[in-house]
């Protein structure tokens, strides 16, 4: 009997899937099909929760069926993050037009991101102390296996590496070895491997224009080819949004959520003051926040479905070119950068919170100004190398606590519910890459503010 209610929801997940693609041969719009995809991922997962238990055996049977779906998706949007990045930093050197504006776009993206980082991580703290979550009173249980087994595996490879070393460990050594993605370290790895690529291809424009040329011909043309690839994988999002929602909301224990639900509105609070202070950066630079949030939707609700800034970076360019009129050298570097330092979300408000809720079970005194400047300082420069795909803000948070001596216990219990918070995480993380590239824009005169101010101009798709 069991194997055939799994067949059951299995076929059921199955319809649904194809009622998409149906939807999707028609023409309906990409934000549509995603945010659909979400709402019925949620349902149904809920419906198999409740009908059957998050950790019965048919509920564990069928997700794995349909994760198929899910994971397949994710899996291909990790396939395309290291060339995604060379391609579109070291296209951001052969697109560069004038050599001067290199270091007002790259010192503006960078203090952008690390500022609104640190600013995060002190709203991050407030938020703590607004709902009194220091010292973790608000934690009851104890931790799953498997939660408990994926942060030991993140912190054994940060194991006796104080934060000098774990910084330097974001140099690549084997650069074969960082394109293969085989530390946890390798996405910055290739983002400074293509800074020294583009950095010699300018040498080499002034010295031999003719080598120059071809070089940046091969660049355009590998950008090509993963651009087609790219849209050929974002033509998958609907279905991958879909399996996605129904395992975590099927598998996600509501009481989990129920007993942690405290922690995931303090941290949705915090993440929307973050939101609301790109909205006064908007502002100060003279860009109308409606237009502006009307244009880049597209963009914010992937991330916020995908749970990932990498596989969001093709429409973030997209949206920063096409839509809100960036230079599209900015645009890459922005977005870029965006991946893997000063993701607001998952190295600014998340660590700043955890290690605010630890601290004080060990003694530490969280309202001193001491405490307050020195996480701000840790979390900034911990923010460099943050993997944009899930599971980024993880290894981030444990090299803050181990930085600050920090026991990592609690956060087998708080993991539980990490995909909730993660998709917020995410939205606040590819926003702020867009305001570094508009801001980056404006300091080079690299913004088309007919475009910008055109609310006619909006991305719906990549596809």
């Amino acid at each position: 009997m069991q194997n055939e209610i799994v067949f059951g929801i299995v076929l059921v997940a199955a319809l649904l899937l194809s009622g998409l693609y149906w939807l999707q041969r028609r023409k309906v719009g990409f934000s549509k099909l995603v945010f659909g995809a979400l709402v019925i991922g949620i349902v149904f997962g809920f419906i198999l929760q409740l009908s059957f238990g998050a950790t019965s055996k048919v509920v564990t049977a069928a997700i794995d069926w349909i994760s198929i779906a899910g994971d397949g998706y994710i899996a291909l949007l990790q396939m395309l993050i290291i060339p995604l990045i060379f391609v579109s930093l070291v296209g951001a050197f052969t697109r560069l037009k004038v050599t001067k504006n290199l270091r007002t776009i790259s010192t503006t993206v960078l203090a952008t991101l690390l500022l609104t980082t640190a600013v995060a991580a002190l709203i991050g703290v407030i938020s703590v102390f607004a709902f009194h979550l220091q010292g973790a009173g608000f934690i009851s249980g104890t931790a799953d296996k498997a939660n408990v087994a994926v942060i030991k595996q993140h912190e054994a490879q940060l194991t006796n590496l104080t934060l000098p070393q774990q910084i330097v460990s974001f140099l690549p050594t084997n650069i074969f070895a960082d394109f293969a993605g085989t530390r946890a370290t390798s996405t910055i790895a290739v983002v400074i491997f293509s800074l020294f690529v583009g950095v010699a291809f300018l040498y080499v424009r002034d010295k031999e224009p003719e080598a120059a040329g071809t070089f940046a011909r091969g660049i355009e043309a590998l950008h090509q080819i993963v651009s087609r690839i790219v849209k050929l994988v974002l033509n998958l999002t609907p279905y991958g949004i879909l399996a996605l929602m129904t395992r975590a909301t099927a598998t996600d224990s509501i009481k989990s959520i129920a007993n942690l639900g405290i922690f995931i509105i303090a941290a949705y609070v915090a993440l929307i003051v973050v939101l609301i202070i790109h909205t006064l950066l908007l502002l100060v630079n003279r860009v109308n926040p409606v237009t502006y949030y009307k244009k880049v939707w597209p963009a914010l609700i992937f991330a916020f479905t995908s749970r990932t800034s990498a596989g969001t970076l093709p429409l973030n360019v997209q949206i920063q070119t096409k839509s809100l009129g960036i230079d599209s050298a900015v645009a890459n570097f922005a977005a870029s950068f965006g991946l893997t330092i000063g993701q607001n979300g998952c190295a600014g408000v998340y660590p700043a919170m955890i290690a605010t809720i630890i601290a004080p079970t060990v003694g530490v005194n969280v309202f001193s100004l001491h405490y307050i400047l020195t996480l701000i300082a840790v979390v900034t420069i911990s923010s460099f190398g943050v993997a944009g795909v899930g599971g980024g803000s993880t290894f981030t948070t444990l090299m803050v606590l181990g930085t600050l001596n920090l026991p990592v216990a609690i956060m087998g219990i708080i993991i539980a519910i990490d995909p909730i918070v993660d998709m917020a995480r995410t939205l606040v993380n590819v926003n702020d890459s867009i305001v570094a590239g508009i801001i980056a824009a404006k300091r080079t005169d690299g913004l088309d503010t007919e475009t910008l101010n055109d609310a006619s101009k909006v991305v719906e798709s990549t596809i």
